[in-house]
């Protein structure tokens, strides 16, 4: 399978997890293109895509949310799974809940699934901006994000894939 991994980071932290998810995909066999998702101008070449954004405020990325609006025929035809990273509690490095936008997302994509991981908090990467919302909502820093887990649900998506490419529709 010929397998899109399409996401919107903005210090690199989801980035670093979609890259673990292409690293399994392509051990299990699967052609992987690993692209940023403002990047991406068409599916036409893939049989299915990883979609995954950062959450800020409780919602994905622009890029993550743009992306979903430019290609919503073509996802809604093809498998889909999408992943979040983060958000962080309040001094808890468990995610706190799904994004705001989850259900929108899933309806126009019609997902097979949505795995939300634990992120990344390197103040030193942050804007001043960023470190003052940080720390009023009291995110813990550290890396939080659970390897394991990630690996694990990229090898659930290998064994979802088709064992031959879906025809382009």
């Amino acid at each position: 399978m010929r397998v899109l991994i399409a996401v919107a980071s903005r210090h690199g932290s989801t980035y670093e997890i979609a890259e673990v998810i292409a690293a399994e995909l392509r051990a299990a066999g699967d052609v992987v293109d690993l692209r940023a998702a403002a990047d991406v101008d068409s599916l036409e070449a893939y049989d299915a895509v990883v979609l995954g954004s950062a959450v800020y405020m409780g919602k994905w990325l622009p890029e993550a949310r743009q992306f979903v609006t430019r290609h919503r025929a073509r996802l809604a035809a093809m498998p889909v799974w999408l992943f979040s990273s983060g958000p962080l509690g309040h001094d808890d490095p468990k995610p706190v809940g799904d994004p705001a936008d989850l259900d929108d997302l899933l309806q126009a994509t019609q997902a097979r699934g949505h795995r939300i991981f634990a992120g990344k908090l390197d103040m030193r990467g942050l804007s001043i901006g960023e470190r003052l919302i940080a720390r009023m909502v009291k995110a813990p820093e550290g890396d939080f994000r659970d390897w394991d887990a990630i690996r694990a649900w990229a090898r659930e998506i290998a064994t979802e894939l088709p064992a031959h490419p879906a025809s382009a529709g």
